[in-house]
Parts: structure tokens; sequence; C-alpha cells
């Protein structure tokens, strides 16, 4: 097990010096820091809690940052409300702004104070995981799986209901079905486009790829999908929008063109808090409770924190609920 003596014998400095640089002391020269952080680094050092009186779980984006989206609302009210009655505070950080040059993740984050780490990511910077990852620092994936790696991820599986969606839009008639998905790419929306292709292959039916549409995460998104959606000659009858915002811009968009939902569309949403009853008609929906995975992100986080080990997240998966929003084809109007 890595300690400061350890650290000290290797960069041939006094275990006070180490204390310092692990500490963030102003007095401490660049070129010693970075020396006794590399070390640190190489040995997969982390400072034990207990020393200071509070310690500081970051909330980490990789990448772009989505804070407005209700996702990550839901997933931080769930991280804080975890946090509980221990001296943990809780910092959100975006890497593009943080990291000095030269800089690894794991000197960075020690020399923020941060005990562990929730990543958000994307596609596009997974590698940016992988790598805070193998440098040995206590971080938990959250809203993403990283296939291949040791990174422990917390994520709601939403194949299953995603296809029970589309399977219950064929039982309504439907079969001109429609998707649309984010277009920053994710194992989440990946996973719900693979069963939209299920039910609809299970069912004797062609997965028409001029279908399969990419939309922004926001209303603004939702009203260009809708507009795309009945300037079409031909049109679908359905649609499962895989955004919870892309949903509710796609349902505000169709009444302001006087379009109503679920005569001229079904559309079923996809909800991670309680936008399906806020909506009108009330939206049927694929749900999940983006505040039970904060939750069981810090859990899975707390475990790392205490022995650095792989851990298995014990995440419920997406369930379907049918509101008003999705009808029979050919329903009076």
């Amino acid at each position: 097990m890595s300690t400061v003596r350890s650290i000290a014998k290797q960069t041939g400095v006094s275990i006070a010096t180490v204390s310092r640089v692990l500490n963030n002391h102003p007095s401490v020269s660049d070129e010693l820091r970075n020396k006794v952080m590399a070390a640190a680094n190489s040995r997969r050092y982390v400072s034990t809690v207990g020393k200071r009186e509070t310690s500081t779980i970051a909330y980490v984006y990789t990448g772009d940052t989505s804070m407005g989206s209700p996702f990550d609302a839901a997933l931080l009210e769930g991280v804080y409300d975890a946090l509980g009655d221990s001296n943990y505070n809780l910092m959100i950080l975006d890497l593009r702004r943080t990291r000095r040059n030269g800089e690894t993740y794991s000197q960075m984050f020690q020399r923020l104070g941060v005990r562990g780490s929730i990543l958000r990511t994307t596609h596009g910077t997974r590698s940016i995981c992988e790598k805070i990852i193998e440098q040995g620092f206590p971080a938990v994936v959250v809203g993403d799986r990283l296939a291949g790696t040791e990174a422990s991820c917390v994520s709601c599986e939403s194949r299953s209901a995603s296809r029970e969606a589309v399977e219950h839009l064929i039982s309504l008639g439907h079969r001109r079905i429609a998707i649309s998905i984010n277009i920053v790419e994710d194992s989440d929306h990946l996973e719900r486009l693979a069963g939209y292709r299920e039910a609809l292959e299970d069912h004797g039916l062609t997965v028409d790829d001029k279908l399969i549409m990419r939309s922004p995460g926001n209303r603004q998104g939702g009203s260009q999908l809708i507009r795309r959606i009945f300037t079409a000659v031909d049109r679908p009858t359905a649609i499962y929008v895989t955004d919870p915002m892309t949903a509710v811009g796609a349902m505000y968009e169709a009444q302001k063109m006087g379009l109503r939902i679920p005569e001229d569309l079904s559309l079923i949403g996809f909800d991670d808090t309680e936008v399906r009853h806020m909506s009108l008609p009330a939206m049927t929906a694929v749900c999940q409770d983006a505040r039970g995975l904060g939750r069981e992100a810090y859990r899975v986080l707390s475990q790392k924190m205490k022995n650095n080990s792989l851990s298995v997240s014990n995440s419920p998966a997406a369930w379907l609920e049918v509101h008003d929003s999705t009808g029979r084809v050919g329903a009076p109007k």
C-alpha cells in the first residue's frame, strides 16, 4: 500500500514536503509539486479520509456540460441526498477549464482536494474516463457503460422498456414508427435504439433508416423534430422520443401547429423525473429514476474510496408507463 513515507523515499524529499504537496500548500514550487504528484500517481496514492474535517466529491463533466437537463439535475439531487451526514462536500468540475497543462487527472484531483469522482461522459470522451480509472483514482461513471474496462459504472437498463414501448405502438396498429435519439451518442441512447430495432424486427416490420432521427436534447430540438415529421411526404404515425426535453418540445410544437396528440401523432417520450405528468396530454413514457441513479453512484463510489476495487451496481431497470399521448391508428379525431 502506498504511503507518504514511500513517496518521500522515491522522490528523495522529506515526509513534510510530501505532505505539503498533497495538501496543496502554496509554498511548494511547481517543479517539486509535479515531481511528488507524479510519484503519488505512479503509486496510485489516494489521501486517507479523516486528516481534514471535510473532503470533496466531484461531479465531473469530461466533455460538454449538461447541467440544464432534468437528468443531470436529478442525478445531482440524488448524489447530494446520499451524502447525508458525511463530511463530504460536492463540487462540479468541467475538465476542460480545470486541468492544467501537463497535469495528470489524479494530480488535478489531488490539487483540488477531491477524494472521489462521479464522471459524466459520452462516446467522444470515454477515453478520459479510462485514463482516470487507469491512474487508480476512485471514480464511477454514471449514465454510460464502458465495456471491456475495469470501470465501475452506474446506469439504468432501458433496452427492454424501449422495446416494450415500441411494441405498445405496434399493438395500437402503428406500422410506420419513428425514433428520435440524441445527437450526442452514449450507451443509454444506443440501448434505446437497439430496443426499437428489436421490436420492429421481431414483429416483421422493416427498419427504415429515414425514421431514425437525431435531435438535440432540448425543447428546440423537439420543435425542429415535429416540423421535420409533418413536412415529410410519407410521415410516421407514431414516434418514440428518447430524451425528455426533446419530447416536451415536440408536444409543445405540435400544439402550436394545430396538431393533436395522439390523434395526428402518437408519441412516447422518455422521463427521468416527473415530466410525463406535467404535459398535456399526459405523456406515455419510458421512465427511469435519475435521483436513484445519483444515490447509487455515490454508494458505489463510497465503496471504491474504501477499498479502490471494482464495485457492482444495483441500478434498477427502466419501465413503461402508458398515459394519454398514444392512441390507435384511425381513432376518431
